[in-house]
């Protein structure tokens, strides 16, 4: 049994990531007691079922009073929101935290609701699956995966190492960056292949009946490798794209480039190029696998 990591945790969305930090509270620091946020009453219902909280609640400001950690695990475009309802009700001496995929727009959206004492360290647990809501999460959801966290000038070091702390109990590595740096490598590794990803099912969609039930029929590992990513929460990816457009945009146009590039060199029967190009990117596998993160 692991000492007791935090006394009271408001999760704020309990959906796959707020329901699998849940479950790991509960294996790792069984002493912390869990309140658990969400707009729908039924969603409340299942994290009550699951066993996933103490207490449940509908109204942010209540959840977070006398939580000495505050965890938001909402779609990004819920944040200002929250932040405007928690503002007055955290506590002195509370450490308030996140796990959104996009850095700049919630420090943008969150900063300015956080009164003095009060401790804020952005996050990032970069791990997740296609599945979402509370029944989705599991406790080894952040084994061996990385957490990036943003600290701001005048986040407190006490404060981003116990944040720090918690998430290396659950097995994850720690990595710190700007938010700007993030939210760069973060459209590479993850916003654009989602973007690729929708682009591709929904082409699949417009074809005619008659083709498009037999490239279900014959799926091989690829597209169904884009159907699993494409099958991820709308409404989170819809507020990632919204939010990191800059960063998206930069990478998308990268893309394009080099797509037209391929384009040509199958056009003109160029198979030197192609060879090259499928050469140098099979590094980039080997590379992940070796990094422990396939």
């Amino acid at each position: 049994m692991s000492a007791k990591l935090f006394d009271r945790a408001a999760l704020i969305g309990i959906g796959l990531i707020g329901s699998s930090l849940a479950r790991a509270l509960r294996r790792d620091s069984p002493g912390t007691r869990i309140v658990a946020c969400a707009r729908r009453s039924e969603t409340l219902a299942t994290a009550r079922r699951l066993g996933l909280a103490d207490e449940t609640t509908r109204d942010p400001a209540e959840a977070v009073r006398g939580a000495d950690l505050v965890v938001i695990a909402t779609p990004i475009s819920a944040y200002a929101a929250i932040g405007r309802r928690i503002g007055p009700a955290l506590e002195q001496g509370a450490i308030l935290t996140d796990v959104g995929s996009v850095k700049e727009a919630v420090i943008r959206d969150l900063r300015p609701r956080i009164p003095p004492g009060v401790a804020f360290v952005p996050g990032h647990p970069v791990a997740g699956t296609e599945h979402s809501g509370p029944e989705a999460g599991f406790a080894d959801l952040f084994r061996d995966r990385w957490c990036i966290l943003i600290p701001l000038p005048e986040t407190p070091p006490a404060a981003l190492a116990r944040i720090a702390g918690m998430w290396e109990q659950f097995g994850m590595r720690i990595a710190t960056m700007s938010a700007a740096h993030h939210d760069k490598v973060l459209a590479m590794t993850s916003h654009l292949p989602h973007l690729i990803a929708y682009t591709i099912v929904g082409t699949a969609t417009d074809l005619e009946d008659s083709l498009k039930s037999e490239v279900i029929k014959f799926s091989a590992g690829g597209f169904r490798d884009f159907t699993r990513i494409a099958a991820s929460d709308p409404v989170m990816w819809r507020d990632i794209f919204l939010n990191n457009r800059e960063a998206v945009l930069e990478m998308l146009q990268r893309f394009s480039e080099d797509l037209t590039a391929l384009q040509r060199a199958i056009r003109w029967g160029e198979g030197d190029k192609l060879e090259e190009r499928f050469t140098r990117t099979r590094a980039i596998r080997r590379s992940i696998i070796e990094a422990k993160q396939a």
